[in-house]
């Protein structure tokens, strides 16, 4: 496979009737990224998993899974992926093991694999203490960790997840959270969300969908830079007000300051550093060298959700 990419999307359109859910989409996902796709419910990310795991059809454009055509060779695809979908159906009247033992047989393994393969992925997530419960009778949470074995039983490649905590309680979404994490190392994550903390917490790689189109495609942490790229410095300082504007005026390091008085002895100083300069430690030796208190020291952050909002537009804000 060429370059080291497990998904390659080129000029994707998906029409339904009337409506345009996917417009000339293109993206790739290289080897052992966890990618998120982020979107308003709508914004076609549904679709795209759906193109992706083969269980629909494009109207153009092309799609490849590990070097493979989901079009022409959607078998070489299948055998590569596995597809967690929203709400994931689940046979309620099958035991945990005997429903993961029948996947993995349909996933075309063999008696021997089928069985160790369900043994691993019982372990991986954490569902041996139910593998006799019948599947109806499971919490949401153990529901969802079932979905993720299924997806994870013949040991693919690629792992594409569609909204995989929807649903679930706090405690519940960080078990399978950390899960996710952990997939990394072996497999490709895709999983698409709407929840933005989802992806701040878990991918390495963002791509905003709005209205079939990607409008962003980065790391959180470029994403933040592009927001704020000077990546304004905040510090709290106990020290004489003339020695503090004095060192303040004549630091080649900023692009400007400003100091207002605090609590107390206490003044509040925001800095703007020059381009690519990060000051913070230099703020510390600076405070340490004169003997001053510094109580506070932070760089200012964005939200994933003040991205989004900047770069979705603030329309319809109260969707996601």
């Amino acid at each position: 496979m060429h370059n080291g990419l497990m998904i390659e999307v080129a000029d994707l359109v998906k029409d339904y009737a009337s409506y345009r859910a996917l417009h000339n989409l293109t993206f790739t996902v290289r080897r052992g990224e966890i990618v998120g796709l982020l979107g308003r419910n709508g914004a076609g990310k549904s679709s795209t998993m759906r193109i992706l795991s083969c269980f629909m059809p494009a109207t153009s454009g092309q799609a490849r899974v590990a070097g493979y055509d989901v079009f022409s060779q959607a078998d070489e695809v299948r055998r590569r992926i596995g597809y967690m979908p929203e709400n994931n159906p689940l046979y309620h009247d099958m035991r945990v093991r005997e429903y993961l033992k029948y996947r993995a047989r349909l996933k075309g393994l063999s008696r021997r694999q089928s069985r160790g393969r369900v043994d691993a992925v019982m372990e991986q997530c954490s569902l041996t203490e139910v593998s006799r419960k019948l599947i109806g009778h499971l919490s949401k949470g153990y529901k969802q960790r079932v979905g993720l074995a299924d997806a994870l039983v013949h040991d693919p490649e690629l792992i594409i997840l569609d909204e995989p905590t929807i649903g679930l309680d706090p405690n519940q979404i960080r078990i399978v959270r950390s899960l996710i994490k952990s997939l990394a190392e072996q497999h490709t994550v895709l999983l698409s969300t709407h929840i933005l903390p989802e992806v701040e917490m878990t991918c390495t790689r963002v791509l905003i969908m709005e209205q079939g189109q990607i409008l962003a495609d980065d790391t959180p942490e470029n994403l933040q830079n592009h927001m704020n790229p000077e990546g304004q410095v905040r510090a709290e300082i106990a020290g004489p007000y003339e020695q503090l504007s004095q060192w303040l005026a004549d630091w080649p390091s900023i692009a400007g300051y400003e100091l207002v008085p605090g609590e107390g002895e206490y003044f509040l100083v925001s800095l703007t550093p020059k381009p690519g300069m990060d000051i913070r430690a230099e703020v510390f030796g600076y405070c340490q060298a004169n003997g001053w208190m510094l109580r506070e020291l932070s760089r200012a952050r964005f939200s994933l959700e003040d991205i989004f909002v900047q770069v979705t537009g603030p329309k319809r804000e109260e969707e996601y």
